[in-house]
């Protein structure tokens, strides 16, 4: 893990300012998100060095100039901006290396699209959460106990960041994890939580004679389908609906290998060893169970593990209530006390450090 998750050395003074930045971090995201989406740092980044005033940015984009400043104000004091020397008494902004990663970099847009149109409502109820160990902030967006049984229903908007998210992250894994899955002869896979069936079509994409299953609930299965179908592959990929933790759940038999990508982290630790309980009897002491997670404390860069906390509290406040992000040992330690031995651990697979755990029954 990271030096200063042990030790505390920052000074009063600057540990005060991050104070104030928690303090006042629902408002500076949302000034973030207005810059991104009204088009101003594209248009301070056009500017380059030679930078650009206020009145210059509210001309070209029809906006107030109070409107500007207050928003280019804050993001100076977001280190957004940088000032540029003037003769004048008009301020010159510049984009600065904060400034480009808001406005260019795919992992923040993913980020702050999903805490935008997914989190955002909900995580006023992330106490009231926490206190019920129920997802108290899915009431704005469904009568559902958990995200995934209404995913489907949810509005466009809310679907693309959700995806986009969801997708960003396992999707980059992906192109390392094949050659390490089918390393060993693989013409039966079972994907558990195969959501569109992006992992599936990679396989089938990957190995010609790969049959895979996906076991997912019903609203996920159906677009599992359809892609399948899309891709040219409803011959080769075919749909189990199922919920994995109702009592009259089987897995079916016959798996080389069965496949869980950022799947596990929607179930508490109890209810992980109670899925891998009843994989148990479905598979042989042959079978591979590949386990596909971002572990937080297993992170090459603590951005990386600061975005997996963060969505630890999606979890609690909008998924399920009682899921998370793991630690490698727990995570391990859950699906070992469902009867199974880990095998080999792969870590920084992808740009996103995934981990990829192979584990065999005992």
């Amino acid at each position: 893990m990271f030096d200063h998750y042990y030790t505390d050395e920052m000074d009063a003074v600057n540990a005060k300012f991050e104070a104030q930045k928690i303090a006042f971090a629902p408002l500076s995201f949302q000034a973030a998100k207005a810059l991104r989406n009204l088009g101003i740092l594209e248009l301070v980044s056009k500017s380059r060095k030679k930078g650009i005033t206020v009145k210059e940015i509210a001309d070209k984009l029809n906006l107030s100039e109070y409107g500007v400043s207050v928003l280019m104000e804050m993001g100076l004091g977001m280190s957004i901006f940088k000032l540029k020397e003037s003769t004048t008494e008009d301020l010159i902004y510049t984009l600065s290396k904060v400034g480009f990663f808001l406005l260019a970099d795919d992992m923040t847009r993913v980020n702050m699209d999903f805490s935008e149109d997914v989190c955002y409502q909900g995580a006023d109820d992330l106490e009231k959460s926490i206190r019920t160990g129920k997802p108290e902030g899915l009431k704005h967006f469904g009568n559902w106990t958990t995200v995934y049984e209404g995913l489907s229903q949810t509005s466009d908007q809310f679907k693309k960041s959700w995806f986009g998210f969801d997708h960003f992250y396992s999707d980059l894994a992906f192109p390392e994890a094949l050659p390490i899955v089918f390393e060993k002869p693989v013409k039966r896979l079972f994907d558990i939580g195969g959501n569109t069936a992006k992992w599936a079509i990679q396989c089938c994409k990957f190995k010609s004679d790969v049959q895979v299953s996906i076991i997912d609930l019903p609203g996920q299965t159906a677009v599992a389908k359809e892609n399948a179908k899309k891709a040219g592959f409803e011959n080769r990929i075919d749909t189990i609906s199922c919920n994995v933790l109702d009592s009259e759940t089987k897995f079916p038999e016959g798996a080389n290998a069965v496949w869980m990508s950022q799947f596990l982290d929607c179930f508490s630790l109890h209810q992980i060893t109670k899925i891998l309980t009843k994989i148990y009897p479905a598979v042989n002491s042959e079978t591979d169970i590949y386990v596909l997670e971002p572990i937080w404390d297993k992170q090459r860069f603590e951005a990386a593990s600061y975005s997996l906390q963060a969505t630890s509290l999606y979890f609690t406040c909008i998924a399920n209530g009682n899921s998370k992000m793991y630690r490698y040992k727990e995570l391990k330690d859950a699906v070992e006390a469902g009867g199974f031995h880990l095998e080999e651990a792969h870590h920084n697979l992808g740009i996103n450090s995934y981990s990829l755990l192979r584990f065999r029954k005992k």
